[in-house]
């Protein structure tokens, strides 16, 4: 049906419902992130409106790069209880073993880069569960490749940790399977230093079954690598030394 508005009044009446459409964007959570809507039409003569950052949008962080933006990420590591030191701002190793132990929990790809899948794990903050519920006990997750440090339940700092390979080796004459057994032990006794072993040396172990300790390693990588202790960065044994978290009678329970 035609409209019999007066031609000022039809003008009137765009111009009221385009003012109308008009909507803000609101924005969000952890990691900036742009809510689909309507774009409104630019002014004559206006720049054309910048697109919304997404996290697929944020640039690739991994070793070596510094600044705002990996400091962020480090808060929120901390935050969240992922050990790494003092927030800095430095993409070092310690920075990328707490990006490392955030994407295991996270079930993502454990290439220590914060990426578009680490940046959504970073805003979901996944935290482990631990399986102890009193005293201070260091909780060694074979599944997922992290070390808790557990108080009355409560899960304090998490490590990048490598345990067992499952890999045959040979050493003093025997063929042995690189495992890193189940249940509950205690630091026994360690050493404060390099400790040479025939395996190799590792960095200020503490013994709780064993041969096999929690130790000090060059490399900690995303998988089960080791011939049975479980290792973690050479920055992560200094702190759990200094903390007193790895004192003879310690509790350790892998599972």
């Amino acid at each position: 049906m035609a409209s019999h508005r007066p031609p000022h009044l039809r003008k009137q009446c765009t111009r009221t419902a385009a003012a109308l459409a008009l909507a803000a964007v609101a924005v969000t959570g952890w990691a900036p992130a742009a809510h689909a809507g309507a774009a409104p039409a630019a002014a004559p003569g206006a720049a054309p409106p910048a697109a919304a950052s997404t996290s697929q949008d944020e640039p690739l962080l991994s070793m070596g790069d510094s600044g705002p933006a990996v400091r962020e990420v480090e808060e929120r590591l901390k935050e969240l209880g992922y050990w790494l030191g003092p927030v800095d701002g430095e993409y070092d190793v310690r920075t990328a073993q707490a990006v490392m132990a955030l994407q295991k929990v996270a079930g993502i790809d454990r290439d220590s880069v914060v990426g578009p899948d680490t940046r959504a794990a970073l805003e979901e903050g996944p935290r482990p569960q631990p399986s102890t519920s009193s005293g201070v006990v260091l909780e060694i997750d074979l599944d997922r490749q992290v070390l808790l440090v557990v108080r009355d339940g409560e899960v304090r700092k998490i490590f990048n940790t490598s345990t067992g390979s499952g890999e045959t080796y040979f050493s003093r004459g025997q063929t042995n399977v690189a495992v890193t057994p189940e249940g509950e032990y205690s630091v026994f006794r360690r050493v404060d230093g390099w400790d040479d072993g025939p395996l190799g040396s590792l960095y200020r172990p503490a013994y709780f079954n064993g041969g096999i300790a929690i130790h000090g390693y060059s490399s900690v990588p995303g998988y089960p690598a080791s011939h049975g202790c479980a290792r973690v960065s050479l920055p992560a044994m200094d702190w759990l030394w200094a903390n007193g978290r790895v004192e003879n009678g310690a509790a350790v329970v892998v599972r």
